[in-house]
């Protein structure tokens, strides 16, 4: 692909109904890439994210078929039988039913819950991603990793990844300060930029002290279209 005069590309695993700063990094850029042929890693965000009760943060998990230890990816993951998605959803609507802009968001959501039927995880996370996306406004072009040819190494398959999207520019979450090789991406003409997860506001949220990692639905039926006012992509 010709590389533009710049362009910003992010790489990460899909996540489960993710919180807010997951979004802001997909606004932040030109080019998403779901990386999920990544090892599938149990016990984390792929297939879990928590909603806010009178009780605190609880989870919601999509039961998921694993073999042996783990020796799958995340696009290889298959969910585990059907059930799940009316148990979520009813979590959904007993904790948030009250919430203002219940009946706006559930107009999108409910659906996928209840008339799809996604054999796998990575297909029903990237359903949520973009019809959350496309409610926020969000236009940055989704993508995914088997899209584009495979190049091995942790820093050198993002390089790669990112050159053949036509990237000038990585983004990435914080967290992989601790493990990528700039220098890889340096000798490709890259520029690497870490995302900022620091200073969100707090917005008006139901059920006692405020918690910022909830998952994005939080925030969309308590704000509504208003929710970018307490996220990081506002008028760009």
């Amino acid at each position: 692909m010709k590389r533009l005069a710049m362009k910003k590309v992010a790489i990460l695993q899909s996540n489960y109904i993710p919180w807010k700063g997951y979004f802001d990094l997909i606004a932040a850029v030109d080019e998403f890439i779901i990386y999920d042929e990544m090892q599938y890693t149990r016990r984390d965000w792929r297939n879990r994210n928590q909603i806010k009760t009178p009780q605190g943060p609880t989870w919601l998990t999509v039961p998921v078929k694993v073999k042996g230890k783990y020796h799958q990816n995340i696009r290889e993951t298959e969910i585990d039988g059907r059930g799940w998605a009316e148990t979520h959803w009813k979590s959904i609507v007993l904790n948030y039913k009250k919430a203002p802009y219940f009946d706006e968001v559930a107009a999108f959501l409910e659906p996928i819950y209840r008339d799809e039927d996604h054999a796998f995880l990575s297909p029903l996370n990237r359903q949520l991603l973009e019809s959350i996306c496309g409610y926020l406004g969000i236009s940055t072009r989704i993508a995914n990793s088997w899209d584009y040819d495979h190049v091995g190494g942790k820093s050198e398959r993002l390089a790669a990844l990112c050159v053949e999207a036509g990237g000038t520019e990585y983004v990435s979450g914080p967290a992989a300060q601790t493990y990528l090789d700039e220098n890889v991406f340096a000798e490709r003409g890259l520029k690497v930029t870490w995302f900022n997860y620091n200073h969100y506001p707090e917005y008006p949220q139901l059920w006692g002290e405020f918690v910022h990692s909830v998952s994005i639905i939080d925030l969309l039926f308590n704000c509504g279209k208003e929710s970018p006012t307490f996220m990081r992509f506002v008028g760009r």
